[in-house]
């Protein structure tokens, strides 16, 4: 992503890179190559076992093998489709599409989340001092604390402060990034249904019911508008990469307890630079309150009782019931305990220069319960830098090869060769590269109000200049990835 100021005072705009569409050879992707490799074996050992004649024979799978190479859908060539088929059709064959909690009067792992799929290993476990939670994850090899954050409305803040802002969340990302210790940042937008208790506590403490004329106006007001309300809320992860900060945890002491110490660090670092860019982070939730936030995820309307028994306005919950009690997972949507969600990744950002607050009307769609997940993974300087000369080779070479045959330049490569020049200046002056992954998760009580939602998601996506993509037969992991603040890959 680029921003420039190039006026005091005045507003800031923001513009993404073009996105590559290059495959990993001759424009083709790894399945697309595999496919191509594999026929091309097959027709040598056709026409040595029967000639030509036999290679005649199969006509219909030469062609259905090019079909599968050529033709697109949705974006993507059939040969890519085909891993995704699969998996999904083992998985169903298999009977892993539903998922259910069955209760158990076995020994459980202490902090294990119960959580459906790949995340099935993490659990939460606490700092020794006691100050927050974290999530581990021991196949990634990652240690994970979340943090709570606030602001005032961008939409409301003068161009100037809206350029400070910019600004210093990008020198935050820089500063967690030359770190060398983070594997990733997600960053959790989302709305919740809310039953009103946060708006009836704070008129509690602050309000006057005794006022004639006041108090009866602000009563009937909360109880009709407190269960209607949809809170935003918006958290940030941290995942330590253990192997990276290997050196660190050992001087620390080893095991969690050096991760826990690195960590610590590390979330004092983002304080202090959140604080800078406008930021109001609160304390780093605990092992409780991260069970929360994740069972509220799969059951919105939980949300409720757990503010209702919460004495201090922070939800908890038992980390033993973070998980679903049912997830059922069909091609397009999964269904969990009390609500239907459907998962889109964000394809493509705006090409064109646009205003910071371009995903405002995204955001704020009337009536759609709706969660953002922005995920930031750092890339060493070397690796970026290596990258950034092979896709420069790799259009030279397209270039000179169209040259050579006499084709028309292509406008695209020219785009997209001005982007990867202008990554390497940024690369050079001492900038961070981070590759960003967004996906948006829709929620809805039922499938037909879960259309609707997508359908006015769709349009507002139009006008935020964003392509979204739904993730077909891909539905159970991506919404682990985007509606729980984990940091996963």
């Amino acid at each position: 992503m680029h921003s420039d100021s190039p006026h005091p005072g005045s507003q800031v705009t923001v513009k993404f890179p073009h996105r590559s569409r290059r495959g990993v050879l001759l424009g083709l992707s790894a399945p697309q190559l595999i496919l191509v490799a594999v026929t091309g074996l097959l027709l040598l050992a056709v026409l040595l076992s029967a000639g030509v004649t036999g290679a005649l024979k199969l006509i219909p799978l030469w062609a259905l093998a090019l079909a599968a190479v050529f033709m697109r859908h949705r974006g993507r060539s059939l040969a890519d489709w085909a891993p995704i088929v699969v998996r999904y059709a083992l998985r169903r064959f298999q009977g892993q599409l539903i998922w259910l909690t069955r209760p158990s009067t076995r020994p459980q792992r202490e902090g294990l989340l119960h959580l459906p799929g790949t995340a099935a290993s993490l659990r939460v476990a606490t700092a020794p001092d006691g100050r927050f939670g974290a999530v581990h994850d021991p196949h990634e090899g990652t240690l994970t604390a979340v943090v709570k954050v606030s602001s005032r409305a961008f939409a409301l803040l003068d161009p100037a402060t809206q350029t400070s802002n910019v600004s210093g969340w990008g020198r935050t990302l820089a500063a967690l990034a030359r770190t060398g210790h983070i594997a990733r940042v997600q960053v959790l937008e989302r709305t919740v249904p809310d039953s009103g208790d946060a708006l009836n506590r704070y008129w509690n403490q602050h309000g006057d019911a005794q006022s004639p004329l006041a108090g009866p106006i602000y009563r009937d007001l909360l109880s009709a508008a407190g269960p209607a309300a949809a809170p935003h809320e918006a958290y940030v992860a941290l995942a330590l990469d253990l192997k990276a900060a290997r050196r660190l945890i050992n001087q620390a002491g080893g095991g969690l307890t050096g991760g826990f110490a690195v960590l610590a660090q590390l979330t004092s670092t983002f304080d202090q630079a959140a604080r800078n860019s406008g930021l109001m982070p609160s304390n780093w939730l605990h092992a409780t309150q991260i069970a929360a936030v994740i069972r509220t995820a799969y059951d919105p309307k939980v949300s409720a009782a757990l503010d209702q028994w919460s004495a201090s306005g922070r939800p908890q919950a038992d980390p033993a019931a973070a998980g679903p009690v049912v997830l059922v997972e069909k091609a397009d949507r999964i269904h969990t305990d009390s609500a239907h969600h459907a998962t889109f990744w964000i394809e493509n950002w705006p090409r064109i220069e646009t205003s910071p607050g371009f995903l405002h009307q995204l955001l704020f769609t009337s009536g759609v319960r709706r969660t953002l997940s922005l995920t930031y993974e750092p890339k060493g300087l070397d690796s970026a830098l290596k990258d950034v000369q092979r896709k420069k080779a790799t259009v030279i070479a397209d270039a000179a090869e169209r040259a050579r045959k006499g084709q028309v330049d292509s406008e695209e490569d020219s785009v997209e060769y001005a982007d990867i020049k202008q990554r390497e200046r940024q690369l050079i002056a001492g900038h961070a590269d981070v590759a960003l992954t967004g996906l948006l998760t829709v929620s809805a009580d039922s499938d037909e109000q879960l259309n609707a939602a997508c359908a006015a998601i769709e349009t507002a996506a139009v006008a935020a200049l964003i392509d979204l993509r739904p993730l077909t037969w891909q539905q159970a992991e991506a919404f682990t990835n985007a509606a729980l603040p984990l940091a996963r890959p």
